[in-house]
C-alpha cells in the first residue's frame, strides 16, 4: 500500500511510518519544504496549499501533523497557532484529496479526545456529544474540517486520541524524568480521569484501522481502562519503584501554566467503545503495562 503521512517527524507519525515500512508499505512523507529526497511531497498547511500531484497513487492518507497543545503557554498567539495548525491543514488536506481523479480510498485525520471537553467521573464514548470549552471548540472544526475529503466518497476516520504513554515524547516523556527522582505526585486533587493508550497500541490501531474496509467516522483511541491522575503517578512509581511524592496544587498549576492549567485538570473518562467493537486487541489495556512498555522501549 502507497501510504502519504503528514507529521511524521512527531512523537505518533515517527512510530507509525516504521511499522508501515516494516509492513512493505512505501511511505510517502509530507514536508514543509522542498522535497530533498524520494517520496517527499511538499506542502505548506499555513497557506493551505499540498502537491497534490505527489498524492497520485497513494491508496491512503493519515494526517497527524498540528501545532503540540503543550508546547508553549496559551497566549491569544499560540491558541491561534494550534487552531490554525489543526482547522486550515486539516482543510488543506481534505480538498487535495478530493481533488485527486483517483481518490484515496481513507483518510485518517488526528482528532483528540479533547473533544468531549470536561465529563468528570461521567463514562464517554463515541456517541457521547462534543463539550464546552477552547479544545473541544478547536475539534469541533478539525474534524469538521475533512468535509471535502467525506463528499468526494473517501472513506473518513477521525483519531480522537487521547495521553500516548511513551518516553519518546509527550506527557509521559515529562513525566518519567520526574518520577524517576521521586518527584512525580499528582496534579491538583489527582481525582480527575486520564485516557491514555501506549504508543505501540496506537500505531497497531491506525493500522488496523487503515487496513479495515468499512470502518469511518469517529474512533477514541485510549485503552479500555481510563485512570485518575492519582493512579497513573502512582503506577509510575510502581513500575520505577520510586514513591510518587510531591503533588503539584491547582493553584500552582494556574500560575505556571495560565489558561492550559484548565486542560491539565480537565477529566475525561473516555472509554474505545467502537474499536472495541471492531476486534481491535489491545496489547496494553491497563496503565501499569503501559508503562512497563514505555519503558521498556526508553
Amino acid at each position: 500500500m502507497r501510504v502519504a503521512v503528514t507529521g511524521s517527524t512527531g512523537l505518533i507519525g515517527r512510530a507509525l511510518t516504521r511499522a508501515l515500512v516494516r509492513d512493505g508499505d512505501e511511505v510517502v512523507r509530507l514536508v514543509r519544504h522542498p522535497p530533498r529526497q524520494p517520496g517527499e511531497v511538499e506542502w505548506d498547511p499555513a497557506r493551505q496549499r499540498v502537491d497534490a500531484a505527489g498524492l497520485a497513487g497513494c491508496e491512503a492518507v493519515v494526517h497527524l501533523a498540528g501545532a503540540g497543545v503543550g508546547d508553549h503557554r496559551w497566549t491569544a498567539a499560540y491558541k491561534k497557532e494550534i487552531r490554525d495548525s489543526r482547522v486550515l491543514g486539516t482543510g488543506a488536506i481534505a480538498e487535495a484529496v478530493a481533488s485527486l481523479d483517483t481518490p484515496p480510498r481513507v483518510l485518517l485525520s488526528a482528532s483528540a479526545i479533547g473533544v468531549y471537553g470536561d465529563t468528570g467521573e461521567r463514562v464517554v464514548d463515541e456517541n457521547t456529544p462534543p463539550g464546552r470549552g477552547f479544545l473541544a471548540d478547536v475539534c469541533q472544526e478539525w474534524e469538521a474540517a475533512t468535509g471535502a475529503a467525506t463528499e468526494a466518497g473517501v472513506r473518513t476516520v477521525l483519531l480522537r486520541t487521547g495521553l500516548v504513554v511513551s518516553a519518546d515524547g509527550g506527557a509521559w516523556a515529562r513525566l518519567f524524568p520526574l518520577a524517576k527522582l521521586g518527584l512525580a505526585g499528582r496534579l491538583g486533587n489527582g481525582r480527575q480521569y486520564w485516557s491514555f493508550i501506549s504508543l505501540a497500541d496506537h500505531v497497531a490501531a491506525l493500522r488496523h484501522l487503515l487496513r479495515s474496509s468499512d470502518l469511518s467516522g469517529p474512533f477514541n483511541l485510549t485503552a479500555p481502562h481510563p485512570v485518575t491522575n492519582r493512579e497513573a503517578t502512582e503506577a509510575t512509581g510502581r513500575v520505577l519503584r520510586r514513591p510518587a511524592l510531591l503533588p503539584a496544587p491547582a493553584p500552582a498549576l494556574r500560575l505556571a501554566l495560565g489558561e492550559m492549567a484548565t486542560e491539565v485538570l480537565a477529566s475525561q473518562r473516555v472509554l474505545p467503545r467502537r474499536l472495541l467493537e471492531s476486534g481491535f486487541v489491545f496489547a496494553h489495556p491497563d496503565i501499569e503495562s503501559a508503562v512497563r512498555a514505555a519503558l521498556a522501549k526508553s
